[in-house]
């Protein structure tokens, strides 16, 4: 299974994707994580990267598409993955169909992950963050522990990222509609796009999802 999670920030496609990666044996490639890693690794690709990053200049599409093309390759991707915060635009996405042809795996559904910006702000304000090993918390729904200490890890570091401040977040959803309206467009006419209110608690969405 090949499938493809879009939808605004905070819409709620990594929490998602984690629980479809145990249930069916998929990977979870998150373009942001594989790019961070890359970098960390300081692999070909990630040099390549972080000489663009430094300049405060954006990945080219062919370096996230080589890496892509390197993550589903590996063994961890026989039975299929999700990709999670990429294609960005209709470019993008026509790269990935290249790829994907080449390398015989088309789509087989592309989920779109529906949720206003006012509840997208809400989600992400809210949102807190474990410096150590990036587990997340919302302080309305799942705040983290009273003593501060992480479930995951036990480091005592809860922080707020600087990108979940509103005007951080405001700027990203311009963004995110700017790109993703032609992007939706061109998977609606391949046939690939399904709709899905992910407004709702994680658990409901999870039963939308498995309809799909």
């Amino acid at each position: 299974m090949k499938l493809v999670f879009l939808g605004p920030p905070g819409a709620g496609k990594g929490t998602q994707a984690a629980v479809v990666k145990e249930k069916y044996s998929l990977e979870h490639i998150s373009t942001g994580d594989m790019l961070r890693d890359h970098v960390k690794r300081q692999t070909a690709l990630g040099k390549e990267a972080k000489a663009f990053m430094d300049e405060g200049k954006l990945v080219p599409d062919e370096v996230i598409i080589n890496m892509i093309r390197s993550a589903i390759s590996g063994d961890a991707c026989s039975e299929g993955f999700i990709l999670d915060g990429f294609p960005r635009t209709v470019p993008q996405a026509e790269a990935l169909d290249v790829l994907l042809e080449e390398m015989g795996t088309p789509l087989d559904r592309v989920i779109l992950f529906e949720v206003d910006d006012e509840t997208v702000v809400s989600r992400l304000t809210s949102r807190r963050v474990c410096s150590t090993c990036g587990a997340i918390y919302n302080i309305h729904f799942d705040p983290p522990p009273e003593d501060g200490k992480c479930r995951v890890c036990g480091n005592a570091t809860i922080i707020q990222r600087k990108d979940d401040s509103e005007e951080v977040i405001r700027r990203r959803l311009e963004v995110y509609h700017e790109q993703t309206a032609p992007l939706i467009e061109y998977y609606a006419s391949k046939n690939l796009l399904s709709r899905l209110d992910g407004t709702g608690p994680k658990d409901a969405v999870l039963a939308l999802l498995g309809r799909r």
